[in-house]
């Protein structure tokens, strides 16, 4: 009976470390699956604001904190605007202080917690910049799905596709851009955002299916008037951009595809956002397998699938301070695609924040892309 014995003990041994594998890899990959639309990735520190003056405010000193741009602080109730380091500004060793550009609610009072966000507005497009618009719906895959849109002249759509982190609000960095050169703007939500469809089994698919609420906002576009349309994504809203533009059946439609930090290969994002969350590298493999039975047959393609479509110009917008989508894919994207795709490359930016770091030189390089596409 002895060696019975043992062999069921071990057996429950392997059970259990399996058990307990599955459930650590769980937990690790929630840091991607589940990340909430319109919060601050992990990658992303916390911040204290130690004090403020008039146009400025004081933060504990971080390499975040000293990034140049512009860019919304936001904590617990409280948003705001922050301009470039005032490096002549009297400080400590241990604080940085930068132009306090508005609060636009709540509070910042010493110890507040707060995270750098590209995000700039809060609202819609008439609320924050004072453009008309309309909340349309949208019929999507798995229901209606909430839009803005901002009319324009022009026949040529853009179409703005929120990424991890953000939520609408982030187009509304540039719609002011888009909307002076006269082009009608839809600013789709999709599955898992506030007021669309959940799916069904409640994560984020890392633009793997999300991609076909693209393809609807597409549809939708085409059907009220445009004659064409720009894919603008960030993010994994860039991987669905791109994804729309390879297998919808619209896509002979699409003129031109703008990439911002495009998260390329959604392995090596999940790895990132949980290592941010504190998981030890050795259970980074289990992250990954985990969400792989978690997405099921919704499994993205090997990176080297992900290749832009033939015939469409492409502007690709990241750099090297990416630790969220890795800067040298987009780099090897571009390079099987020479004369047809253009790499802007922006220094000191994190991930989905290209405009923040130098929205001038972001918007004149989107001018030059655009105009021909006009």
């Amino acid at each position: 009976m002895r060696p019975v014995r043992a062999t069921a003990v071990a057996v429950s041994a392997a059970v259990a470390a399996g058990a307990a594998s599955v459930a650590v890899g769980r937990v690790a990959s929630d840091a991607a699956l589940k990340a909430p639309p319109g919060r601050p990735l992990p990658t992303e520190p916390r911040l204290t604001v130690h004090g403020t003056a008039a146009g400025q405010v004081t933060l504990t000193r971080d390499l975040a904190a000293l990034r140049p741009g512009t860019y919304g602080l936001t904590g617990d109730g409280v948003h705001a605007v922050t301009g470039p380091v005032l490096p002549h500004a009297p400080h400590d060793a241990d604080t940085v202080v930068r132009r306090l550009e508005r609060v636009s609610h709540g509070a910042l009072t010493p110890g507040t917690a707060v995270r750098l966000t590209p995000d700039l507005h809060t609202g819609d497009p008439t609320t924050a910049l004072g453009l008309d618009h309309t909340d349309v719906e949208m019929p999507g895959e798995l229901g209606a799905l909430p839009a803005w849109f901002v009319p324009g002249a022009r026949r040529t759509w853009v179409i703005a596709v929120h990424g991890l982190g953000a939520g609408r609000a982030h187009a509304l960095n540039v719609l002011g851009f888009l909307h002076r050169r006269r082009f009608p703007v839809l600013v789709p939500a999709y599955r898992g955002d506030e007021g669309a469809p959940r799916p069904a089994d409640g994560l984020n698919h890392l633009g793997t299916t999300e991609w076909r609420d693209v393809d609807a906002a597409i549809r939708y576009a085409l059907g009220r008037g445009a004659d064409r349309v720009i894919l603008l994504g960030w993010s994994t809203g860039a991987a669905m951009a791109l994804r729309a533009a390879t297998h919808s059946g619209a896509a002979a439609r699409i003129s031109g595809l703008v990439l911002d930090s495009p998260a390329l290969d959604w392995r090596t994002t999940l790895r990132s956002l949980a290592a941010a969350r504190h998981t030890p590298g050795a259970l980074l493999p289990l992250a990954v397998r985990a969400a792989q039975g978690r997405l099921a047959d919704h499994e993205a393609p090997p990176t080297d699938e992900l290749a832009l479509p033939a015939g469409v110009p492409t502007l690709v917008l990241h750099g090297p301070g990416d630790t969220v989508a890795p800067w040298d894919l987009s780099r090897r994207l571009v390079a099987r695609t020479p004369g047809l795709a253009t790499l802007h490359e922006v220094r000191d930016a994190p991930h989905g924040a290209m405009w923040n770091a130098d929205p001038g030189a972001y918007e004149e390089t989107l001018r030059r892309f655009l105009t021909p596409l006009m």
